[in-house]
């Protein structure tokens, strides 16, 4: 802990949030910093501004290392083939990123961590075990890939950090050592920046490597089997759990892992209907949450108390409005196929607004488990076209809308076609399996759009 870098230079890649909080941190300790940045814009300016009092240097375009370098902090959205990373590695530069520098810099008796990573679910299960630390009456943060940069956090007055941790942050990440750590799935996505999907699911892994407890999800094969190598695992699974697992009984979470004799005991955690919003993938998240937080000592009736008072976030399976007795549900964050999916299992009549960018992703088993579900599609963004194509294929009863363009008009147009589509009873599903930015600033105003868009359906 405290580790001191003395006598090189640190350089930070990217003028971000984690590099500007890393950035700031070493500056603060003393250490000589200086900050590579490719964009030139008015808000790198101000913070290069803002940096400079603290005696960062930022340089912008800048494509070398400055001489002397010793360590160079990475930004999670750098590639590891980046020309700068490669460089420094081959120059035998240590290249970690701002989770793994937080680790280090961590005081004497720091917070203990839980961590927690996926490709889907890990912002509502983070603030769900927050949540439930609460309830039990610990000081919780939420930091790492949502809220706070962890490197802000390690000195703070939190009891506890609840850590979300992407591919990314994983990747640049050799010594974390977390009093628990769950993978709460893995499926394909960011296979662009890994290179495979061997390498994302071994940069998922990574956070069991040092853990105290195991957390995996049994239900998910590559969580499993990232988890089978460790003594001290806890799966989490919807089924009756066995000894040593959280699950579902009837109406009930339980616990068989964190009690006095698992082969004979379950511990009430909660009951289904306290998790919200209620969907089998949110009951997974939900005993995750439970095992991180039983691994820490939190009672029982904590985690109830924790998911009974929990707020999600918006765009997650979040009912926008019932019209002609059709239900019109906004689940935009449901960025990649297999976030798709497991909305798309949610719900039973389906008219389908999918679309965006699919980073390489195929669509296909999407496709093909969801047709019995499917009454249409209506498709829009930028691989909306390679949707159709596996529709076409897997789901050719299914009648599908492709609408074009990027203006602001349509996702009216794409609310139109669903309504006409639908039937009563039917949801009108935003599920879109891919990414925004293609159209929108992120998922968040993707989300908006399709309930502005429902509401103006909704009046006329």
């Amino acid at each position: 802990m405290g580790a001191q870098f003395v006598s090189k230079t640190i350089c930070v890649a990217g003028l971000g949030v984690s590099g500007s909080a890393a950035a700031r941190a070493l500056a603060v300790r003393g250490d000589r910093v200086v900050v590579l940045e490719g964009s030139d814009g008015d808000r790198q300016r101000a913070l290069a501004a803002e940096l400079a009092g603290l005696g960062v240097e930022v340089r912008f375009g800048a494509e070398e290392l400055p001489d002397g370098t010793g360590l160079l902090v990475t930004s999670p959205g750098w590639r590891p083939t980046h020309p700068l990373l490669a460089g420094a590695r081959e120059r035998g530069v240590e290249v970690i990123g701002e989770v793994e520098l937080a680790w280090r810099l961590r005081p004497e008796g720091a917070a203990p961590w839980l961590a927690l990573t996926g490709t889907n679910g890990k912002t509502t299960t983070v603030r769900m075990l927050a949540s439930i630390l609460a309830a039990a009456g610990r000081r919780p943060l939420a930091v790492g890939n949502v809220g706070t940069p962890i490197v802000e956090a390690v000195g703070g007055h939190a009891d506890v950090l609840a850590v979300e941790l992407s591919s990314f942050q994983l990747h640049w990440s050799s010594g974390l050592a977390p009093l628990a750590a769950a993978v709460l799935n893995v499926a394909p996505d960011h296979i662009d920046w890994h290179g495979s999907l061997d390498a994302y699911a071994e940069a998922k892994g990574r956070i069991f490597e040092r853990a105290g407890t195991v957390v995996y999800n049994a239900d998910d094969e590559v969580a499993a089997e990232l988890a089978a190598p460790y003594t001290r695992a806890v799966g989490f699974t919807l089924q009756v759990p066995r000894p040593g697992q959280l699950g579902v009984v009837e109406d009930l979470l339980v616990d068989r892992a964190f009690v006095d004799d698992p082969r004979s005991t379950a511990e009430e955690l909660a009951h289904l209907s306290d998790v919200r919003p209620f969907a089998p993938h949110n009951v997974a998240n939900a005993l995750a949450a439970a095992a991180l937080a039983r691994a820490l000592g939190v009672p029982a009736d904590a985690v109830r108390r924790g998911l009974e008072t929990f707020v999600p976030d918006p765009h997650r399976i979040a009912h926008v409005a019932t019209v002609a007795g059709v239900d019109y549900v906004d689940d935009s964050k449901a960025t990649n196929p297999h976030a798709a999916a497991a909305s798309l299992m949610t719900y039973g009549s389906i008219v389908w607004v999918a679309g965006g960018q699919l980073k390489g992703a195929d669509v296909s088993d999407l496709v093909r488990a969801a047709a019995p579900r499917l009454r249409a599609a209506v498709l829009l963004g930028a691989d909306r076209g390679l949707i159709h194509e596996a529709l076409t294929r897997h789901a050719p009863n299914v009648p599908v809308v492709e609408v074009p363009g990027q203006e602001t008009g349509v996702m009216d147009r794409v609310v139109t076609e669903a309504a006409r589509l639908a039937s009563p009873g039917d949801t009108v599903l935003l599920a879109p399996a891919g990414a925004s930015l293609d159209m929108f600033t992120g998922y968040g105003a993707r989300g908006e759009a399709f309930a502005r868009a429902v509401g103006r359906l909704e009046e006329g």
